[in-house]
């Protein structure tokens, strides 16, 4: 594993933050705005049956968005966002933290994931899975690379 593996992993960071991102400022726009209407539109739009089941919880849910709980998602992505972006920046300057964080927080998906694909079995499943074991592994690699760096400096 190389640096070229752990800058990888922080583009994907990057990317993972620049998406949640958008999901914050996304969450933004819809305060104090009718979301009930706005998801009937996007139902129409989508040619769905509104009685059908899915369009109809997506229907519901819309319905009971308050502006509080809007605030809520957005900040929960904002704080997300900063996250990765910090973690990012620790990867590209080869920060031993952010190693650290990279690798905790991928492997905190994997028990879920196995749990998921145990269930229900599927390609997107397994991809998630053997990309967080990725992570897990090229950050692992990383810190033991520094640990080894250390020793022969010592």
């Amino acid at each position: 594993m190389s640096l070229y593996s752990v800058r990888t992993v922080a583009y994907f960071e990057a990317f993972k933050g620049a998406i949640a991102f958008l999901v914050a400022t996304g969450a933004l726009s819809l305060l104090h705005k009718d979301v009930h209407k706005l998801a009937i539109r996007l139902v129409e739009h989508a040619h769905l049956d509104p009685a059908a089941k899915y369009p109809g919880i997506f229907l519901d849910a819309a319905n009971h968005l308050q502006d509080s709980r809007i605030l809520l998602l957005a900040s929960g992505a904002a704080a997300y966002c900063l996250i990765r972006g910090a973690e990012a920046y620790g990867l590209f300057n080869e920060r031993a933290w952010a190693e650290v964080l990279a690798a905790a927080s991928a492997a905190i998906y994997v028990p879920m994931e196995l749990v998921g694909l145990y269930h229900r079995p599927a390609w997107l499943g397994l991809i998630f899975l053997l990309a967080n074991i990725a992570v897990v592994a090229i950050m692992v690699q990383a810190l033991l690379r520094k640990r080894a760096a250390r020793r022969g400096a010592v």
